[in-house]
């Protein structure tokens, strides 16, 4: 399952999000998401859990809890809208 973690501390790494989950389970990856611009946290991630009920358990666990200082939420992922093609890229054809 794909889990959503919003309202991190900026300082926050995707280690200390992966040692957080792991507590309630295997954790395939955990990414904290980083500006492209800056290379600072963006304040939320994701983390990968590969057993469900386990993941519901840490969502449970988690939501609302501390983590770095902050308060976070944490909820399942929803999946990424599909986008559109960008329109200038049917025009070279």
């Amino acid at each position: 399952m794909n889990i959503f973690v919003a309202r991190l501390n900026y300082s926050t790494s995707s280690e200390g999000l992966r040692a957080a989950f792991e507590t309630y389970g295997a954790v395939d990856s955990a990414k904290v998401i980083m500006d492209k611009e800056t290379g600072r946290s963006r304040g939320f991630g994701f983390v990968e859990m590969p057993d469900d009920e386990e993941a519901q358990n840490a969502i449970g666990a988690l939501n609302e809890s501390e983590l770095d200082g902050r308060t976070i939420v944490v909820k399942e992922a929803e999946p990424r809208p599909q986008r559109r093609p960008r329109r200038d890229s049917y025009d070279r054809w």
